[in-house]
């Protein structure tokens, strides 16, 4: 043995040593991952060949070996680490020689090239990540930070810390936008570091929080790393689950765990929504704290400008607040009481009635005992007698297909239960009711009978819909009936718009919040999957970076304006109408709706198409291409590299020696706290992408199957990995800010900045570790994505 160490245990040190080297080396990172593989695999074939590295495996002949097996014990569950007293015997890392281990993995990484990044399911979704790298380089090229930090300065500006304040909120909007944190940070610093600094703002606190809030990008959707962590975690936590289940010694997971072991990007969209907000208000509290306890450090600046003409507190308090919350509580109300609520009057050809039990009960009495174990006696008497009574009633066909007259009576019960004013409806007048009451606030001295006669319109429409709109009413009926309240209210926004354009911070938020909420409501409200959502939001950009250039050279942007209304009315055609006109009977209605969709779609394309030329002929475009391609080669390269790495790690069982180190603690909260104290460490030295890929992959397995929620599993590791950019001497939100600071900013002022941010990271992970539920709850209330 080498140095008293197992060959394996010298093997991941020579890999670890090769992997450093080559990341310190001055190679590109996506290059030296995968150069360090190839060298450290034929160092170890070599030392292998010669007889120096020897690994000591348990001798699964032997007595001892063969009595544990005999108590029922798994032969995963059986390794050095619990059993070091076990015999064991000498063999070689490649015991059928080298040769044929290169020969494997070339064989598998071609097929999981062919997996991950030429084909299969995981594709798609990595292609999300293309689409929201173009749509935060392209946000980020349009200027709209800038906008927003002025803005945002005049607004918490005169308050202690509030230049601080504000680039902690800019951050976090910017996340919510871009997602980009090398952007992020670099526009940050050379717009508000220089500001700050003039204010004798402290340089440790201005370094600080603008490399901190650039990183918000990690966690708050859309956040790249969510989208390449979930396509590993479903991977990882399903392949886990089913071995957890044959340990158990359950067929499969769904009959073990009584639900399919699955996770969904979309699904942690949702779960990272809560985590980001709370690490953005940790870091403006601590910025408002330092600024109360050291105000020579902060202090209060007014910056010059106006975001809008001037209101009294009690007019805020109106407008800004009672009126929203009339509207949002009376919405909530009328659907508490069953006034709102759906009409969907979709009826199943087959039945219902026959619901199969919560768990299989027909399991072997090992599989029983271990489930007994995980849902409690209670659930398990429950599942029995759920069996008993379908079988009493039938047996094991669970459903049966109904006869025109059930799905006749089922449709006017549906109808005679159904709410008076339907909820899609009653929530497209509270938004534009939203739009009027702020359009007040923003402008109290303006003429406000347009307003009240945009709110008739809305009264009026929530009456036509009760008294004159049936369940059963066609979508053609509907809008007929609606068109003149419609009309009435869209005439009144039309004015409100005007008086909302008279405010700063509307005419820099609105534009890109619209983006956002297009791009995150379709995912969070489980619409759709993250990939076409990324598409609509990179759309989005190129139209919103267009529109913004058009202004700039005084040129009328109405094409963009109604391109943008074309999307709308095009997505409003699919979700109401069916489009299929191959059917055998088609409503005119739905004629009508595929010709304004068909129409409604050319004319977006077209829009799409001209905001390109723009920005081509005004020089951003080009950047924008060139930027997107570079950081998707990047991903794309390091992923292709940090695949042929894990597999040198599994050619000599080095995979394996590790989940087997880690599966000998008895607590898996341990398991768990160990794993996020190695990429905590790791994160000083690695970026987050090797740790998401070379990592990931190999503790995976473990901490993935066990007992703890897959949502809570990956939000924790994203927010871990997000200290990866902070933490000296290797964060690379460090890097991107020293490169724009002035030269009155040392290296040390960023590190002694960054480290109380980066103790927040830690507090962050400790109240989420305590409180799991700030997780879990968002997707436990939204459609699954």
């Amino acid at each position: 043995m080498l140095f008293g160490l197992d060959g394996v245990e010298v093997g991941l040190i020579i890999v670890f040593l090769c992997l450093f080297t080559g990341i310190l080396s001055g190679f590109p990172v996506a290059f030296a991952i995968g150069g360090s593989a190839v060298i450290s695999f034929g160092i170890i074939a070599s030392l292998d060949s010669a007889g120096i590295l020897v690994h000591q495996a348990v001798d699964t002949g032997s007595a001892a070996y063969n009595a544990l097996i005999a108590q029922g014990l798994h032969p995963d569950a059986i390794s050095v680490f619990r059993y070091p007293e076990l015999p064991r015997y000498d063999t070689p890392l490649f015991p059928q020689g080298w040769e044929i281990a290169m020969d494997r993995n070339i064989s598998f990484i071609v097929n999981r090239m062919n997996e991950r990044v030429l084909a299969g399911q995981s594709i798609e979704t990595l292609l999300a990540v293309l689409m929201f790298v173009l749509m935060g380089i392209t946000l980020e090229r349009s200027k709209i930070a800038n906008d927003l930090l002025t803005t945002m300065a005049r607004v918490f500006g005169p308050l202690p810390g509030g230049l601080a304040v504000s680039v902690v909120v800019v951050g976090a909007f910017l996340a919510a936008s871009t997602g980009i944190v090398g952007a992020t940070v670099v526009t940050m610093g050379l717009l508000s570091l220089p500001t700050m600094l003039r204010n004798k703002y402290s340089p440790e606190l201005a370094t600080g929080v603008i490399a901190a809030s650039g990183t918000l990008g990690q966690i708050i959707p859309p956040s790249i790393v969510i989208v390449l962590l979930g396509t590993l975690a479903g991977d990882l936590y399903s392949a886990a689950q089913e071995d957890r289940a044959q340990l158990a010694g359950c067929s499969d997971a769904l009959t073990y765990l009584g639900e399919a072991a699955v996770v969904s990007v979309g699904t942690l969209f949702q779960a990272a929504i809560l985590p980001g907000i709370l690490l953005a208000v940790l870091y403006g509290l601590y910025a408002f704290g330092f600024a109360v306890l050291n105000p020579s450090k902060a202090p209060p600046v007014v910056i010059e400008g106006s975001t809008g003409p001037t209101k009294s507190r009690g007019h805020l308090l109106t407008w800004y607040l009672g009126a929203p919350v009339a509207i949002i509580g009376g919405f909530f109300l009328a659907s508490a009481v069953g006034l709102v609520g759906s009409q969907d009057l979709t009826i199943s050809s087959y039945s219902d009635s026959a619901q199969s039990a919560d768990l299989r009960t027909n399991v072997t009495p090992q599989c029983k005992a271990a489930m007994i174990e995980l849902h409690g006696q209670e659930k398990w008497d429950r599942a029995v007698a759920q069996q008993k009574e379908i079988d009493a009633s039938g047996g094991a066909v669970a459903t049966y297909k109904l006869s025109d007259e059930q799905i006749a009576q089922a449709r006017l019960d549906k109808i005679a239960a159904a709410a008076p004013i339907s909820s899609a409806i009653m929530l497209g007048f509270a938004l534009l009711a939203l739009v009027l009451s702020t359009a007040r606030g923003v402008v109290p001295t303006a003429d406000p009978r347009p307003l009240l006669i945009g709110a008739g319109g809305i009264v009026l429409g929530l009456l036509v819909d009760a008294l004159f709109i049936a369940p059963d009413a066609t979508h053609g009926t509907a809008f007929i009936l609606l068109l003149i309240p419609l009309a009435i209210t869209l005439w009144a926004c039309r004015y409100a718009v005007g008086l909302l354009g008279q405010s700063e911070l509307l005419r820099v938020v609105f534009p890109p919040l619209v983006l956002i909420v297009a791009v995150l409501g379709s995912i969070l409200g489980g619409i759709t999957n993250p990939t076409p959502a990324a598409a609509l939001g990179a759309g989005g950009a190129l139209m919103l970076a267009a529109y913004r250039k058009l202004r700039e050279e005084e040129r009328s942007g109405k094409i963009v304006i109604w391109a943008t209304f074309a999307i709308v009315i095009m997505i409003l055609a699919g979700t109401n109408f069916d489009l299929r006109i191959n059917r055998t009977d088609v409503p005119f209605e739905d004629w009508v709706a595929f010709f304004v969709a068909q129409g409604t779609y050319h004319f977006a394309m077209f829009g799409i198409l001209y905001s390109c030329w723009v920005l081509l002929r005004s020089g951003v475009l080009g950047p924008v291409v060139r930027e997107t391609a570079k950081v998707t080669s990047m991903v794309f390269t390091i992923l292709i590299g940090s695949q042929l790495l894990n597999l040198v790690v599994i050619s000599f069982g080095g995979e394996h020696y590790i989940q087997q180190f880690l599966r000998s603690f008895d607590n898996e909260f341990k398991v768990f706290l160990v794993v996020m104290m190695v990429l905590f460490v790791l994160g000083f030295v690695l970026d987050f992408l090797e740790i998401i890929y070379i990592v990931i992959p190999i503790v995976g397995p473990v901490i993935y199957g066990g007992t703890f929620d897959p949502k809570w599993v990956t939000i924790m590791i994203a927010v871990n990995l997000q200290t990866s950019f902070l933490t000296p001497p290797f964060g690379f939100a460090l890097f991107y800010l020293r490169g724009v600071a002035p030269k009155e900013v040392t290296t040390m002022h960023i590190y002694r900045g960054v480290v109380p941010f980066v103790l927040i990271q830690v507090l962050g992970l400790a109240i989420l570790w305590f409180f799991p539920g700030i997780v879990t709850i968002v997707p436990s209330l939204l459609p699954h994505g």
